[in-house]
């Protein structure tokens, strides 16, 4: 799960994930242990196109007819039943992140986080049987406030 933070801050430059509405699957992220063998597989299954990710060989941007729909990117040690992730589009990231909390849920350290260029911002969490599941906002998480002196 580690290395999604560290490559997503390195992005390709397109658009942001499209606009499903609060609540649907926005992005998802494939892992797999042999990136050339992955794309071969899942470009001749579903027509997938792939673009490199700035800053990383370890994972390549999903294209559905020129359009990002998520990533496939190299796992960290062996592929366990739990290797992916899903995004889910919220409206409110900070909220939705104290309310999986609120309801057993951790979230993974280091995030929440803004992506670069205004693509809006992602969590990761764990839900209360340890399953990881993202959300994805399409605005910014608000700016932090100043110290109090």
């Amino acid at each position: 799960m580690l290395l999604f933070a560290g490559a997503c801050s390195e992005v390709s430059g397109r658009t942001p994930p499209v606009d499903v509405g609060a609540g649907r699957v926005a992005w998802f992220d494939i892992t797999t242990t042999n990136l050339d063998e992955a794309k071969n597989f899942y470009g001749k299954l579903f027509g997938w196109t792939f673009e490199a990710l700035k800053g990383t060989d370890k994972a390549v941007e999903i294209l559905a007819d020129g359009t990002s729909i998520g990533t496939l990117r190299v796992a960290n040690g062996a592929i366990s039943a739990f290797d992916g992730v899903v995004y889910v589009q919220v409206s409110e990231l900070t909220g939705k992140c104290e309310l999986a909390k609120e309801l057993g849920g951790k979230i993974v350290p280091g995030f929440p986080f803004d992506l670069p260029e205004g693509r809006g911002a992602i969590a990761l969490l764990l839900d209360p049987s340890g399953h990881p599941v993202g959300m994805w906002s399409k605005t910014s998480l608000p700016a932090a406030s100043p110290p109090a002196k």
